[in-house]
């Protein structure tokens, strides 16, 4: 016979008055577990009444938490939620690793309201046994469906920084770090991301020690110990996206930083398909370049730089007897790659400041100066260019994607003009300070010069080798600056790559399927 409303009260009123004597009404709490068989309304006192009475029946303890179950698959979503609503009151003593799989596996849900209180009953779990509660999401993690483990990973990384220090003691951070490296040993490029941002966030790991061990996972990651092979699209992108999450860390630790520098390098000098994933490389090589060390090969280092530069700098077009062009179109300027080169040439530099001098032959030291002449004064004539376009353009008018693309362009062209004056040096200087084009501006950012004055271009004095300034080409005054140089790509450019491509055995890919049901 089915359980009624009356039933249900009847037997609830029971258990309330009984107290101390709660044990000997075991009848009556069957009752209130039966209730989850009846209609709606019987469903939902049910919701209410087991686990208020949870934990004076040990023995029917298995019972009532598959019961609440039941409710929490019940097709009414309504009865889903205040099942959820009460799962946390399961969570004492060994309950609370079950509790929280289950809550984990749950998170499943596609409907908003049922998934945010999922979430909020495993917070609450998370202050009643913290280390617990973990156990249960990265069992799901590492074990459950694909969608379990991906929301799974999504509630760490977004919620355990929001928990307060007594919950997320040194000990369950550590757990957490020590949980994180198991799931990292199997993951996609976007798991990656955010698993490292949730243990970057550890405050275990904010020492010295601490940023040391994150270079190492990353580093680990990255399979540098490996031979890498440009033309495999998955370590091309497990590199970049490696190299990406640890520049944050590579301020304070400069752990293995040479060793990813110089794993970037050779990937540069590698044919690669995609001219994207060359710019990409070559941000990273900017950005990592300050935080470079004394590197064992500094010398080579520099040498590899400086022949990738001259890739980018283009020799001027050879004229005929009447003075005109012998080729009928101008060099193109690669600005946004010469930015990076330069940038990471003049960083690496400053390490050794007589490498133009002293290990670079008096010849090859000429061309590049005539290259970068030539690349001066193309960028003074855009640069012009770019400031009469954007003068008088104030607020709504610089947020057109036109302008944004020209404003970029104008802090790429502002930033080369610096280097190539400290370049035209004689010592080369190595002094001034630029913030990359695509980086938050700093208070302290140089500026540049509105033009490089062509006596500035090959004069000064020293006691070592002397390159003659270069003379005048009256002809080429007026420069056409060439077509095509700036597109919409010249904006921030996107690490993050939307995953990892292909499958792979250990470390990042796609993962295979791991449909397997209801497991509670």
């Amino acid at each position: 016979m089915a359980v009624t409303i009356e039933d249900l009260y009847r037997n609830y009123g029971i258990l309330a008055d009984a107290k101390d004597n709660l044990s000997q009404h075991k009848d009556a709490y069957q009752v209130i577990l039966d209730g989850v068989k009846g209609g709606p309304k019987e469903k939902r006192l049910a919701a209410q009444f087991i686990p208020k009475f949870f934990s004076s029946f040990p023995e029917l303890a298995d019972a009532a938490i598959n019961a609440q179950l039941d409710l929490c698959e019940d097709e009414d979503v309504s009865i889903r939620r205040q099942a959820i609503k009460e799962l946390p009151r399961f969570a004492t003593g060994e309950n609370i690793l079950r509790v929280a799989d289950i809550l984990t596996q749950l998170l499943q849900t596609d409907d908003t309201a049922e998934f945010n209180q999922v979430n909020a009953a495993l917070i609450s779990i998370f202050k009643i046994d913290a280390k617990g509660t973990l156990g249960g999401l990265f069992s799901q993690i590492l074990q459950g469906e694909d969608i379990v483990r991906e929301r799974a990973i999504k509630f760490l990384s977004g919620k355990l920084k929001t928990l307060p220090e007594d919950v997320m003691t040194k000990e369950v951070e550590e757990y957490v770090f020590a949980e994180t490296k198991k799931v990292l040993e199997d993951v996609t490029g976007e798991e990656f991301v955010l698993l490292m941002r949730l243990v970057s966030g550890l405050r275990v790991l904010q020492t010295v020690h601490g940023r040391q061990q994150l270079v190492e996972l990353v580093v680990e990651q990255a399979f540098l110990e490996q031979a890498l092979n440009p033309a495999d699209p998955d370590t091309v992108d497990r590199l970049l996206q490696c190299t990406r999450q640890a520049l944050p860390l590579f301020s304070v630790s400069r752990t293995n930083v040479d060793f990813t520098f110089v794993s970037l390098f050779h990937m540069l000098t590698s044919p690669m398909a995609e001219l994207d994933i060359q710019l990409e490389v070559l941000k990273l090589l900017a950005e990592m370049s300050p935080f470079c060390g004394d590197m064992d090969k500094l010398e080579a280092n520099l040498n590899m730089l400086f022949t990738k530069l001259l890739e980018f700098m283009p020799l001027p077009p050879e004229e005929v007897e009447n003075g005109e062009n012998s080729t009928s179109e101008e060099p193109k300027l690669q600005f946004s790659y010469v930015e990076c080169l330069l940038f990471s040439f003049h960083q690496l530099g400053k390490k050794l400041p007589d490498f133009l001098l002293d290990k670079v032959d008096a010849e090859r030291l000429k061309d590049f100066k005539i290259r970068l002449q030539y690349f001066a004064r193309g960028l003074q004539v855009y640069i012009r260019q770019l400031r009469v376009a954007l003068q008088g353009k104030t607020g709504d008018a610089l947020k057109t994607e036109e302008n944004k693309i020209k404003v970029v362009a104008l802090k790429i062209t502002n930033n080369i003009n610096v280097l190539i004056k400290d370049l035209f040096h004689n010592p080369p200087s190595y002094k001034s300070t630029v913030t990359l084009s695509w980086k938050p501006v700093q208070k302290t950012e140089a500026v540049a010069p509105k033009r490089l004055a062509a006596e500035e271009l090959g004069s000064g004095g020293s006691t070592k080798k002397q390159i003659s300034p270069l003379p005048r080409r009256d002809a080429r005054q007026i420069y056409n600056p060439p077509s095509g140089k700036y597109s919409a790509s010249i904006g921030n450019f996107t690490y993050e790559r939307g995953g990892f491509r292909g499958g792979r055995g250990r470390g990042f890919g796609a993962r295979g399927n791991r449909s397997r049901g209801r497991i509670y």
